[in-house]
Order: C-alpha cells, then structure tokens, then sequence
C-alpha cells in the first residue's frame, strides 16, 4: 500500500514537472532575444514612445528593396568564369582526319570539303562551345559576357559569338551558303567532330561572385552617437524607418559581438519559470482539483502559451500592435468555465510575462490589469449576448481611460498625446467580441458547460423537457418548483445559479420510463404498487436514477447535468419502503442495497441544493396545514435530517450555507402555499330585490 502511494506521488510530481518545463520552454523558445532594441513602428505611422537618442555610432543601412535592385544590377555586368580545354578540338580534327582517309573520301566529291569541314571545326573551336545547361545558366542571369580561363589567364568573350552542339552542327551544314551540297555533309556525321570545349567553373564564379558583393557598400550614411532619431508624435517616414531599421540590426549584431543572447536566455528562462513556478503553485495550493481535471489544466496551459507566444511572434516580426491583441478574452474564458480568482491570477501571470518583450512594459502591465479586472467583474454570467457587447464596450473605455491618464502624468506636451492607441483600443475590443462563438469551440474541445448551453438547455420548449411536460406533467411542475428554490439558494450562497437550475429541470427525467409509480403522476386513485411487494416497488423507484442517467447518455446531457440525476437522492434509502418492509418484518434485517439508490453523495454546493430543495419541495406537497410554523419545521426537519446522515460530508458546504439555504426556502414556500383572501359576497336589500 505505501509502495503504491509513493509511485503515485512520484507519478504527480514528474507529471507536473513535465508541465512546467514544456510550457517553460515554449515560451522562452519564441521570445526575442535582439537585445534593448524592442520598439513598434510601422511606415508613416506615429511615433508612439519617447525621444529616441543613438547611444552609438551605426551605419545606416540600405533597404532591402535599393539593396535588391542594386545588386541585381551588379550581377548583370558579372562574367562567370569557363574553363577552355584545347584537347578536345585537337581530338575532334584527328577523328575527322582519320574518318576522312578511310571511308568520307570515297563520299566527298572533292578534298575542298575537307578542307572546307577542317576549317569550320577550327573556327567553332576557337570561338568556344558549351553545353546545352551552362547556356540555359547564362540566359537566365541574362550574361552578356563571360571569362574563359586559357593557360592560366583569362579573357572576356561574348556569349552572343558562342555556340551550343546545335549551332555548330548547323553552322558547319549551312556549307558556306550553297557553294557544298548539304546532303553530302550530312552523309559526314559532323555531330561526332562537335563536342563542348568552355566547362563552367563554378568554385572561380562563387569566388568572384562573393569578391563583387564584398565590396557592395550596403551603407547609404552615418547616424553619430548622441545624435536625436526620432521623437513622440512624429511620424515615421521611409528615410526614418531605414535610420530604425539601422539600429535594430546593429543592435542585434552587437549583441552576437558580446555573446549576450546567452545571457539574455538565461535571464528569460529564469524570469518565465519564477512566474510558471508561481502558478503552478497557486493550482497546487488552491486549485489542486485541476491537475486532476485535464481539460481544466490544458485550457489554463493553452491560454499562457498561446497570448505569449502571439505577443512574442508580433514584437520579433514587427506586426501590428499588441494593443490591438484581445488580452481580456483571457479571463472571460476562464471566469466562464473555471472561476474568477483563477482567471485573474492566469491572466496577471501572462501578463507578467509578455511584458518582458516590450519597451515600455509599466504602461503595458497596467492597462491590461486594469482591463482585466473589468472583464472578470462584468461578466459574472455569460448568459446572453449583449453581455458580451457591453463588456467590450467597457474595457475599450478602461483601456482609454487608463492609458489617457498615464499619457497625461508622463507627457508634458498636449500634441504629442499618441492618438493612433485609442484606434488600436476599440480594435481590440471588436476582436474581443469573437470570445462568443470562441466559447463554444472550447467548451466542445475541452468538455466544459458554459451558462450559454446551461440556458439553452433549460428552455422547456426542447424536445426532452416538452415530452416530460406531456409524459409526466406531476414531475414536471415538480421540477420547476425545485429548480425556483435551488436557484433562489443558490444566489444567496453565491453558487452556480444557471447550473442548478438547469440541473433540477433535468433531475427526474427517469420518471418517464414508469410514469404511474410515482404519486405526483398518479390519478383516480390508482396506485399500481399495490400489485408488487416492497422489494420490487423500491426497485422500480430507485431506477428512475439509472433510466435518467440513460436518457442523458441519449440525449448528449453534459456531464455537469448527470451529476444531478445520479446526486439528487446520494446514497439515501426508499425510506416509505425500507420502514413499511422493516414494520411488516420485526426482528429480521432487510437487505438494504434493495432499498439504497446508487448515489454517490452530493460533492458540491449546487448538487447538495438541489438534494435539499427537491426533498423539501416533494414534503411540503403532503403537509396538511400551510401555516408558518408548519413549513418552518417541516424545512429544519428534513434539511437536518440530511446532515445528520453524512449526505453532505463531501460538499464545499458550510452550516451557515445551510442555514442561509433553510431561510430561503421558508422564505419561498410561504409565497408559494400562502392562504387567499376570501372576498365577500355582495348582500342583497330584501326589501327592493336590490
């Protein structure tokens, strides 16, 4: 058993470390390492931070277009370089030679053609021949002249007076316009004297090649240090935005020079782990359910890394601007599917962290948290809509008012206010509006239930609720009297409301199966357990839990859902049964999973409700007096009675939770059982038949 629980531990403890070391590296795998320089500007957009000073001298460097087009046209006058071999020309005349004295002698009419075949092959020759490949090479780069390398000194020929295999087979074969006869020429085989003479040399071409773009200035000026570059307000120009463009490259090359992106990571992994390792701590002293619950874990993991990453990506690749990044979807998804105090320490982690990548953090930092706080506070319960719409509307007025105020303590000038940040705002809070259908695509992937499938799914015009109406309509009316009460409590103790609602609708589904075995669909006093002993009459209603639980399973109920049919009664006896079967049998012990349901107990504050209203909804139904002291008692009775039996040992549920819950339901079902007045009768005068 110990040796069981320290694999177990152990298990958790690399199952976390593997967490923390993959979202860890992660993220520090996209953050910039390109040292001091982490400005976002953009061409004729403001400048939006503050003098900027060059601290040291820097060229300024040529943008990649001029750089492009400069050297596209350096490449055009280039001459690659071609190795001339004169054996081959050498070989080809021998072979006409001896091809000529043993059998083209006896084919030529005259030894002009020889001399005239001879002749040609030695101009072809000397004019160079190359192949097929090295021409298509040379028309590509569009050459007009290449270096042909002839006892170690090379000279410049033109590519335009070169031949290929083709065209000097078809030079030799013209036959000096029609003084040789072209049938006879081509009875010489000339293809076999043709063979290219100019190889490319490719190592000489490179050399040469990388020598041109040595000496390429790739500078157009100089920016000294002290020197002012740009300043608040002032729009970025094409000459400012190369001057930019300038120092971040320096910078990113003065960082390589001095080896600080090796400590720049260090610092990097170190600041991410401090931040992870605090949150993980959180989950592990707060939320520890969570490593349990993996979908919990992975939506909370997924969120940090994605917005890290995005931010980091933005930053390096200079896009856009990260106050156009809806930060405040963050804790709207997780106060939706989780709670709000992880919601907000998730999103001041992940802020915490992106931070680090901008150059003026402290701005960044306070804005989000600001906005952050609103979007958790305003949208306690996504239900509707137009939530969303007014929770966007409020964090686009948070961001402005915030980052107005900051404006006004730290700029002196009016002017220079950066006005382009107010535009960036209200794009966020457009981009925060996609949280809506984002919410569903979530709540699929990772198995959650927001209030937005909660209210849907308590609209009694659905199929199962509008059959249960018509099936068994006791039940139903039943249901909802206990979903108004669980509500109301729930509200009170600040549990899920929607979900508890939403559950008690669903809650005696099961008794559609066997309709007439339950009191509150009886009718004309029939009462079919009249005809089955006590062991059988409990069995059918214990099962109105199991047949629940399958018409959920066929119906796609959330898991949420199903913990209220199969809790709503724990772990409790069919005590009419049990107590009539013990009456009937003195002395003998009845065998109590007969009269027990399946359970389990209530494990949180909205399914432990639901138990208490539904308890008390159906006893208050046989109460023969509706007086206040009688329902007062009834609601202590019952509730009590349920405490004392254990039903409650594993609910986050406090006694002055349960006290509240009392209050409310005697509350309620005094307004509901209340005694009408009785309006009196109008007298009639006897006397006028008035």
């Amino acid at each position: 058993m110990k040796h069981s629980r320290s694999s177990k531990t152990y298990k958790d403890i690399l199952y976390k470390a593997m967490i923390f070391v993959g979202a860890v590296a992660l993220i520090v795998y996209f953050l910039p390492r390109d040292g001091k320089f982490n400005y976002q500007f953009g061409v004729d957009k403001p400048w939006k931070y503050g003098q900027l000073m060059a601290t040291f001298d820097f060229p300024i460097y040529k943008d990649d277009a001029t750089v492009k087009r400069e050297q596209d046209s350096l490449m055009k006058s280039f001459q690659p370089y071609f190795q001339l071999n004169k054996g081959v020309e050498k070989e080809a005349l021998e072979k006409f030679k001896e091809s000529y004295h043993n059998n083209l002698k006896g084919v030529l009419p005259s030894a002009d053609y020889a001399r005239y075949i001879e002749k040609g092959l030695k101009d072809i020759y000397e004019a160079g021949i190359v192949s097929t490949e090295d021409v298509a090479e040379l028309h590509k780069d569009s050459t007009s002249s290449i270096m042909v390398i002839e006892d170690k000194l090379a000279n410049p020929r033109l590519t335009n007076e070169l031949f290929t295999v083709k065209e000097a087979y078809e030079y030799l074969l013209a036959g000096n316009g029609e003084k040789y006869n072209k049938d006879l020429l081509r009875q010489c085989n000339l293809n076999e004297y043709i063979t290219p003479n100019l190889s490319y040399d490719s190592l000489r071409t490179q050399t040469a090649r990388e020598e041109v773009l040595d000496n390429y200035s790739w500078a157009t000026g100089m920016v000294q240090s002290g020197q002012k570059i740009i300043d608040r307000g002032e729009i970025v120009d094409e000459a400012t935005y190369n001057i930019l463009e300038s120092l971040r490259k320096e910078s990113i090359k003065r960082n390589d020079l001095f080896g600080q992106k090796r400590t720049m990571l260090g610092g990097q992994i170190l600041f991410v782990s401090i931040f992870m390792l605090c949150f993980m701590l959180y989950l592990e002293l707060f939320r520890k359910d969570y490593y349990e619950r993996k979908g919990n874990l992975s939506l909370l993991f997924i969120l940090i890394v994605f917005y890290c990453v995005i931010t980091a990506l933005m930053v390096s690749n200079n896009l856009f601007n990260v106050y156009m990044l809806p930060y405040a979807m963050m804790p709207i998804i997780i106060r939706v599917f989780l709670d709000s105090r992880t919601a907000f320490l998730t999103y001041a982690i992940t802020i915490l962290i992106c931070s680090i990548v901008l150059r003026y953090p402290h701005e960044f930092i306070l804005t989000q948290l600001a906005a952050g706080l609103v979007a958790i506070f305003s949208l306690r319960e996504l239900s509707q809509r137009s939530q969303l719409f007014r929770t966007a509307f409020l964090i686009i007025l948070t961001y402005a008012a915030v980052y107005f105020s900051i404006e006004l303590i730290t700029e002196n000038d009016l002017s220079k206010l950066n006005s382009s940040m107010y535009i960036y705002f209200v794009i966020n809070g457009i981009l925060l509006l996609f949280a809506y259908p984002l919410l569903f695509l979530l709540e699929k992937t990772f198995g959650f239930t927001s209030n937005v499938t909660l209210v849907e799914l308590s609209n009694i015009n659905n199929d199962l609720l509008r059959r249960m109406s018509e099936t068994v309509p006791g039940t139903f009316q039943h249901s909802m009297q206990v979903a108004n009460l669980a509500a109301e409590a729930a509200i009170r103790i600040g549990a899920k409301s929607q979900l508890v609602r939403t559950g008690a609708l669903y809650h005696d589904i099961g008794k559609m199966e066997n309709p007439a075995f339950f009191t509150e669909n009886q009718s004309a006093g029939v009462n079919p357990h009249k005809n089955l002993n006590y062991e059988q009459s409990s069995q059918v209603v214990i099962n109105h839990v199991t047949d629940g639980l399958k018409l959920a399973d066929k119906h796609n109920l959330p898991k949420v859902i199903k913990d209220f049919i199969s809790t709503h009664h724990g772990r409790g006896k069919t005590k009419f049964f049990y107590i009539s079967w013990k009456n009937d049998h003195p002395g003998e012990e009845p065998e109590e999973e007969t009269f027990t349901y399946p359970g389990p107990n209530p494990f949180s504050k909205e399914t432990a409700i639901l138990m208490m209203a539904d308890a008390v909804e159906a006893a208050s139904r046989s109460l023969p007096e509706y007086t206040e002291e009688s329902i007062s008692n009834l609601v202590d009775k019952i509730i009590d009675t349920q405490v004392a039996e254990g039903y409650f040992k594993e609910c986050p549920i406090t006694f002055k939770d349960i006290d509240t819950i009392k209050a409310v339901f005697k509350e309620k079902l005094k307004t509901i059982y209340h005694t009408r007045i009785s309006y009196p009768e109008l007298k009639t005068d006897k006397a006028t038949g008035a």
